[in-house]
């Protein structure tokens, strides 16, 4: 297992750097005003939601100032996000979008969470140096951690949950496109969320998986991809061919240029944050030809997640209010740090996403996060992330 230097510090998930191409092109302003506008007249059908006039007043005031105190505030990802969608949709993403950024900051949960990421599959033909996948004791054949998602838990994942959640994310411990059924999980998903998302290391892509991507209800593809460099991709990419990686991409765009030309899929390529070595501008340099937007995020470090000493961190962890983790088994667990299920008490088969949301066992864990005890939970007490 490769370890990495890592300062004791709390880490913040999200974007590091984010490079947008044609964000410059749209009328920022003039096209909040158009969202405003539209909004305003589908407010009658979600009155339901409390915090409508909080969005709308936020809208109101865009372009912010320095010392704006909006708790939800548009940024460029979201307009751009919402440019490739339909007006009707406009609220419906607003509404999605309030809850995955500001129900965790406030600690507020409703019903069900604001994302579900589903693990088609937990095996990775990769061992990069910052994932769970190079602890052997974890993707060893024999580790029984190794699996596919089945189509009928993932069916009654999704029977659940459409309509009433916005973003479902496939990734998590392994490669999504390795799950010989994924083509039959991203069929059923059309039209049935906003936010359908796929992470991908880009190395098991061939025509047929291309076009199985770019022809169902996607919204982001997500190329994992952390440097512009043969030599760093390769270290951090353990078992990678930068070659296969430049070759794949170029299929993918021919494809993509040929037959999905008015696409409104959004791509983009994210890598992890390690080291000072990666440029977002190399990045952007590299790849701009392949994406719309560019990203780096911080690293959450996992490294020893079950032996580190227990830390002093006391802040709660954001995830038990923004999302749950279905793995290829069917486990239920509340995030992917805890990648061997210490956390885990629930399988699909035995509870619902709702149920699951709001149960004892859930605002129990949220109680310890809330109220300083995070050390006494196992094994929150030897993450930093929040």
């Amino acid at each position: 297992m490769t370890k990495i230097n890592i300062k004791k510090k709390v880490h913040h998930k999200g974007f590091n750097n984010m490079f947008i191409k044609g964000i410059e092109n749209i009328d920022k302003k003039n096209f909040v005003k158009k969202i405003l506008k539209k909004i305003k007249q589908q407010t009658n059908e979600n009155l339901n939601f409390p915090y409508l006039s909080e969005i709308e007043n936020s809208l109101k005031k865009y372009p912010y100032e320095n010392d704006s105190n909006f708790k939800f505030q548009i940024n460029d990802y979201e307009i751009f996000e919402m440019s490739r969608l339909e007006e009707k949709n406009f609220l419906r993403y607003l509404i999605y979008r309030y809850k995955y950024k500001v129900f965790p900051k406030e600690k507020i949960y409703d019903d069900f969470p604001p994302c579900v990421q589903i693990e088609p599959t937990s095996k990775c033909n990769f061992r990069c140096i910052m994932c769970y996948q190079s602890d052997d004791t974890f993707s060893s054949k024999k580790s029984g951690y190794m699996g596919d998602l089945n189509l009928e838990n993932f069916k009654r994942v999704i029977d659940e949950i459409e309509g009433n959640v916005e973003s479902v994310t496939f990734a998590s411990r392994g490669e999504p496109t390795l799950n010989k059924n994924l083509s039959d999980f991203l069929k059923y998903c059309e039209n049935k969320f906003l936010a359908l998302k796929i992470n991908t290391n880009v190395s098991t892509l061939n025509e047929s998986k291309i076009n199985d991507l770019l022809s169902s209800g996607l919204q982001t593809i997500v190329f994992s991809i952390d440097s512009a460099d043969k030599d760093t991709y390769e270290k951090i990419r353990v078992k990678s061919k930068y070659e296969r990686l430049l070759k794949n991409l170029e299929l993918f765009y021919e494809i993509k240029e040929k037959n999905y030309s008015d696409s409104k899929i959004i791509v983009r390529i994210s890598g992890v944050l390690i080291s000072t070595d990666q440029k977002i501008d190399n990045m952007i340099a590299q790849y701009e030809k392949f994406a719309d937007m560019i990203s780096f995020t911080n690293m959450i470090p996992w490294q020893s997640s079950y032996d580190n000493p227990i830390n002093e961190v006391k802040d709660p962890c954001t995830e038990l209010w923004r999302r749950v983790f279905v793995w290829q088994d069917g486990l239920l667990n509340p995030c992917d740090y805890d990648y061997k299920s210490k956390l885990s008490k629930y399988s699909i088969k035995d509870i619902t996403i709702k149920d699951l949301w709001n149960s004892d066992y859930y605002n129990n864990l949220r109680d310890h996060h809330l109220n300083g005890k995070r050390s006494k939970i196992y094994p929150c007490n030897r993450c930093i992330a929040v």
